[in-house]
């Protein structure tokens, strides 16, 4: 998109403020303090509409452009609490060398959603299922950060076994429970969004006494 990003810089830190002239004026010049004294190399405010709609153009087209550095990603979906995000990206940088796979991070880091791309080729014999593997381990790391697996792409079927991870036996019996409330016959969706016990059971995320699961009176499928 030709946004004028520094093309040297590790990150790019997009920044909106909103208010009344004399407050965004005053609002610019705390943030351009703030993000010196934490050593950016940079700071750049949109002078009019057009800059300011090209720095957001470059952010909105990240996804798309990713294809120029790979054929397939892997998008994420885990939310932080937003004071873990040098250390979530951290530690997503060392998954990325365990790997052997690179990752570009693009997010909307105010509210705390990360969206992780891993970026591998489908071609490769083995790289999807080692995309899914780290998928999986990142949002494993939200999850011990104090966040979620999801913040708005949902579970579906990739995410089940983290589901297993991020919510105990006793909240996967109520979302079954709800469910079963207002699909008796089980034909909404089957096999998504909430996992059975036994298959969290199977992962090693549950615990088994004496080989009996907890809540037999589930369906297990």
């Amino acid at each position: 998109m030709h946004a004028g990003y520094p093309r040297d810089a590790a990150a790019v830190l997009l920044c909106e403020l909103d208010g009344t002239n004399a407050e965004v004026s005053e609002y610019v010049l705390q943030v351009r303090e703030i993000l010196l004294a934490n050593r950016a190399v940079s700071v750049r405010t949109a002078s009019d509409d057009a800059e300011r709609a090209l720095l957001w153009a470059g952010r909105k087209a990240a996804f798309p452009a990713i294809g120029r550095l790979a054929p397939d990603y892997y998008c994420m979906d885990g939310t932080i609490p937003r004071q873990e995000l040098p250390r979530i990206l951290t530690a997503i940088a060392n998954l990325s060398k365990a790997f052997g796979l690179a990752v570009a991070n693009v997010f909307h880091a105010g509210d705390g959603n990360l969206h992780p791309l891993i970026l591998y080729d489908a071609n490769q014999p083995g790289e999807l299922d080692k995309a899914e593997v780290m998928g999986g381990r990142i949002l494993e790391l939200c999850v011990a950060a104090g966040g979620a697996i999801t913040g708005e792409h949902g579970v579906g079927v990739e995410k089940l076994d983290q589901m297993c991870v991020q919510f105990g036996p006793a909240e996967l019996a109520q979302f079954h429970a709800v469910k079963a409330a207002f699909d008796p016959k089980g034909l909404l969706n089957p096999g998504k969004a909430v996992p059975t016990l036994y298959r969290c059971a199977e992962l090693g995320a549950m615990h088994v006494h004496g080989g009996a699961l907890p809540f037999p009176e589930i369906e297990r499928f």
